[in-house]
């Protein structure tokens, strides 16, 4: 069963990942744990490992986003203890990306891990990419020019 106060911090997340759609990283920092063993995982670059790191990540990947609201928020599975959560999604959105003037739309499957962090949850992970369908197999194969 999943505590009132988790849902509350999933509501504020996802209310802040409305506003990372529209280029404003602020609210989610707010949610993200400060620690060292924070990481982030976006689909614009490698693994962010530490609150420095992730915080600057975080700011460039919103760069990429104008205009933009989150559409919708596909749980696919979610669990949490008392010590630890984790929260697998598709999030749909809309928004102006890199220096494009019209709206597209798109979809993340991301996985967020969970844990609370004086008295409070805090994201302590978080792993997004486009991949949403099935693909190809040599897809995942890095072309060598």
């Amino acid at each position: 069963m999943v505590s009132q106060d988790l849902r509350d911090f999933v509501d504020r997340y996802h209310a802040a990942l409305d506003e990372f759609f529209r280029g404003n990283p602020d609210p989610t920092k707010e949610l993200y744990s400060h620690r060292e063993d924070a990481s982030l995982g976006n689909p614009f670059g490698p693994f962010a490992i530490g609150w420095h790191q992730v915080e600057t990540t975080m700011e460039r990947a919103a760069t990429n986003y104008r205009d933009g609201r989150a559409t919708g928020f596909d749980t696919v599975a979610a669990h949490a203890t008392s010590e630890l959560a984790y929260l697998v999604e598709v999030e749909s959105f809309e928004a102006k990306v890199g220096g494009q003037e019209t709206m597209a739309a798109g979809a993340l499957r991301v996985t967020s891990v969970l844990r609370p962090e004086d008295g409070a949850w805090r994201i302590l992970h978080r792993h997004a990419d486009p991949i949403t369908t099935p693909r190809a197999p040599d897809s995942v194969v890095e072309r060598q020019s």
